[in-house]
C-alpha cells in the first residue's frame, strides 16, 4: 500500500519535480523512522504511567520544531514535503509503537515500500520520455524574449497607421502575447527549484547557472509591465493629435524595431547557446534614437500645442525610452548567462568557415577578352572551364 501511495504521490510531470518528492519522501522517512524509534525506545523506559506522556511529548516536540523549520525561505522552496512527511512518519511511528510491540517491523516495511515505489518513478521519469525541467525553463526564457519582440514589431504598426481598420487576428495575438508573461514569476521559480534536483543531461551541467534564468525572466517582467501601459494608450481613446505622433513617429518606430530585433536575436542566442554580436548593434541604434527622440522632447517644439494634446505622444515616448533601457539589461543578463555556460560565438565560427573555404568563380569563357574581377582574390580563386564560344571574339 505505501509503495502504491508513494508512486501516486511523487510521480511528476518533470524529472526535477519527480526526483525532489523521491528524494524529499525518502530521507523524510528514515531519518523520522529512525527518530520515531529512539523515541519509542526512551518512553517505553519510563514504565506503563510515563510511556504515554513522554511519546505525546515528544511528538509535540519534533512537531512545533519541524513546522518552525519550515517558515525558513529556502527549506520551504526545496524541502517543505520532506519536513511534512517527516512529522506524519514520526508521529506514525511513535504512536503505533504504542499500541504495537513491532515498532522495528512496521518502520522497516514503510521504508522499504516507500524507496520501492520512489525508485519505480524515478526510474521511469528519466528514461521513459523524460520531461527536463531545466529545458522547460531554457526555452520558457526565449519564448518570452520572443514574444516581447513580437509585441514591440506589432505595436509600432498599430499604434502609427493612418487608417482606421482593424487590427488583424495575428497582430492582435501579437499585442496580448504579453500577458503570459506578467504572472511567470511562480512558474519560472518552479522551474528552477525542479531543475536543481535534476542531474547533469545534454547541454545542461552540475552547478547550471539557474538563477541567472530567472534575473532574465524578472527582467522580461519588469519589460512586460512597460508594454502593458503601452497597450493601455493603444486602447485608449485619447491617443494625441496625428501631427504630434507624426512629429515623432520616425524615431519610435527605429526604437521599436530596433529593440524587437534585439529581442529576438537574444531569444535565438539562447535557444541555440550560440551568440551572436547583432544584439549590441541593434541595441546601440535604438539607443541613438533614444537620444535623438530626448532631444526633440527637450525642444520648443511642444509649446505651440494643446498640453491635453501632448501628454499622451509623450508618455508612448517615455515608455518605449524605458522599454529600450529594460532591452539593454536583458541583453547584459544574456551575456553574463552566455559567459559563465560559455555560448558558442556565430560570428567567430562564420569568419572561420570563410578562412577555410576558398571561393569558387564560375567564368565560362576563358578567353582573352575576358577582363578578370577585381574584387575576387587571385589566390582564392577556382576557375571552372567549360566548352562554350565567347560572345565578343567568337572562339572557342
Amino acid at each position: 500500500m505505501w509503495a502504491v501511495m508513494t508512486v501516486v504521490v511523487v510521480f511528476e510531470y518533470t524529472v526535477g519535480a519527480t526526483l525532489g518528492k523521491g528524494l524529499n519522501r525518502t530521507m523524510a522517512t528514515l531519518v523520522a523512522g529512525a527518530l520515531g524509534v529512539g523515541a519509542h525506545y526512551l518512553a517505553s523506559l519510563s514504565g506503563e504511567t510515563g510511556e504515554p506522556i513522554l511519546i505525546g511529548f515528544f511528538v509535540f516536540l519534533q512537531a512545533a520544531i519541524a513546522s518552525f523549520i519550515r517558515f525558513f525561505p529556502k527549506v520551504k522552496t526545496r524541502y517543505d514535503y520532506g519536513m511534512l512527511i517527516f512529522i506524519l512518519t514520526f508521529s506514525l511511528i511513535s504512536v503505533s509503537g504504542f499500541r504495537d510491540d513491532e515498532v522495528l517491523k512496521m518502520a522497516h516495511k514503510r521504508l522499504s515500500t516507500i524507496f520501492l515505489g520512489g525508485s519505480a518513478c524515478v526510474m521511469i521519469s528519466i528514461f521513459v520520455c523524460p520531461v527536463w525541467a531545466g529545458e522547460e525553463l531554457h526555452y520558457s526564457i526565449a519564448l518570452k524574449l520572443e514574444t516581447l519582440g513580437d509585441f514591440l514589431e506589432a505595436f509600432v504598426g498599430e499604434y502609427f497607421k493612418t487608417s482606421k481598420e482593424e487590427a488583424s487576428k495575428d497582430k492582435k495575438s501579437f499585442l496580448e502575447g504579453y500577458k503570459s508573461i506578467l504572472n511567470s514569476k511562480s512558474n519560472d521559480e518552479s522551474l528552477a527549484n525542479f531543475a536543481r534536483w535534476e542531474p547533469g543531461h545534454g547541454k545542461y551541467k552540475f552547478n547550471h547557472p539557474w538563477n541567472q534564468y530567472l534575473k532574465i525572466g524578472a527582467l522580461s517582467r519588469q519589460c512586460a509591465y512597460r508594454m502593458e501601459a503601452l497597450n493601455e494608450q493603444l486602447n485608449s481613446d485619447t491617443k494625441g493629435s496625428p501631427e504630434i505622433r507624426c512629429t515623432i513617429q520616425e524615431l519610435c518606430t527605429e526604437m521599436c524595431l530596433e529593440s524587437s530585433m534585439a529581442l529576438k536575436q537574444l531569444s535565438i542566442s539562447i535557444k541555440t547557446m550560440k551568440m551572436k554580436s547583432s544584439p549590441d548593434t541593434h541595441i546601440a541604434n535604438a539607443k541613438a534614437a533614444v537620444k535623438s527622440l530626448n532631444s526633440l522632447l527637450q525642444s520648443n517644439l511642444w509649446k505651440e500645442n494643446d498640453l491635453l494634446l501632448v501628454i499622451p505622444v509623450v508618455t508612448v515616448a517615455s515608455l518605449l525610452i524605458d522599454i529600450v533601457d529594460c532591452t539593454e539589461e536583458i541583453a547584459d543578463s544574456v551575456n553574463v548567462l552566455a559567459s559563465i555556460i560559455h555560448f558558442n560565438n556565430l560570428d567567430d565560427d562564420d569568419d572561420e568557415k570563410d578562412e577555410k573555404s576558398p571561393k569558387e568563380v564560375s567564368q565560362s569563357p576563358t578567353c582573352e577578352c575576358v577582363e578578370p574581377d577585381p574584387k575576387i582574390e587571385n589566390s582564392h580563386v577556382v576557375i571552372i572551364v567549360e566548352d562554350s564560344m565567347c560572345d565578343k571574339c567568337n572562339k572557342v
